[in-house]
């Protein structure tokens, strides 16, 4: 199968669009939204490329701001659309993260990039897509970028549910530095925090933000799903307090790196 195949297939059976509804999801989605709306101006124009079923595309249309939507896969574009209601000012249609020529340049407020860095398996490809991204923010606009990091997938599939050794046998696991390697039929392109300063590195940016979006919830999602409203309540305060803590960020399944595109 192709990369585009291969990504179908899977998205046709996961569920997409209920995997930040549960108390544990909410935590990644949670996180994400309070950052975004750090940076949101009245009348802000949103891109959210790879969108996936649409949920922060909606969240933030139904908070008034448009938002033009861009997604891959056919499965996911239909849910989006579903999920639609009547007179959000939201759109989406299929494309590329990698070639966004459908747009012109210095057209956003907000970019979000939240979905396709999972699923792009060379640099140069990977470069591509934040170009594109950069290309069509505003200069001064604000850009946010999602990763799946490479320690909690070694913990969480190597470990914990033993295929370390079929990893190893495999090459996509490095024996001494346990880097991770992906293909398409692995799905998920893994990082570590020096895999994204280099690539944010060849781009005139400042800086904002890098934050373990879901921190240690993924490691204890029963936990979490267990709380009650006032614990779950305290759990949220400690995660914000701690969620761009340095030392933590490499724990988290997804990290958020936010920059903004320099003046011109």
């Amino acid at each position: 199968m192709n990369e585009l195949e291969y990504l179908s297939a899977y998205y046709q059976d996961y569920d997409e669009d209920g995997r930040l509804a549960s108390r544990h999801g909410s935590v990644e989605f949670l996180t994400t939204m309070r950052y975004i709306e750090k940076y949101l101006t009245d009348g802000a124009r949103i891109i959210e490329i790879g969108a996936g079923t649409g949920r922060y595309s909606h969240a933030l249309a139904q908070k008034g701001y448009p938002v033009d939507a861009v997604e891959l896969t056919e499965c996911n574009i239909e849910v989006f659309r579903r999920n639609t209601l009547p007179d959000e000012p939201v759109s989406v249609r299929q494309g590329d993260a990698r070639d966004l020529s459908a747009f012109a340049d210095d057209t956003f407020d907000i970019t979000l990039l939240l979905g396709p860095m999972y699923h792009l398996y060379t640099q140069d490809d990977a470069l591509l897509a934040l170009r594109e991204a950069l290309r069509v923010t505003k200069s001064g606009g604000v850009v946010f970028v999602s990763y799946c990091m490479t320690d909690p997938s070694i913990i969480g599939y190597g470990f914990k549910k033993g295929y370390i050794h079929a990893l190893l046998e495999d090459q996509l696991v490095d024996p001494v530095t346990f880097r991770a390697f992906s293909t398409p039929k692995e799905l998920f392109q893994l990082y570590r925090k020096a895999d994204i300063d280099a690539m944010r590195g060849h781009f005139d940016v400042t800086p904002l933000h890098f934050i373990a979006t879901d921190g240690f919830t993924h490691h204890m999602p029963e936990t979490v799903d267990a709380m009650d409203d006032a614990a779950f309540s305290v759990y949220l305060r400690y995660h914000f307090f701690t969620c761009e803590r340095p030392e933590l960020t490499g724990w988290s399944h997804h990290t958020l790196d936010v920059f903004q595109k320099k003046e011109n």
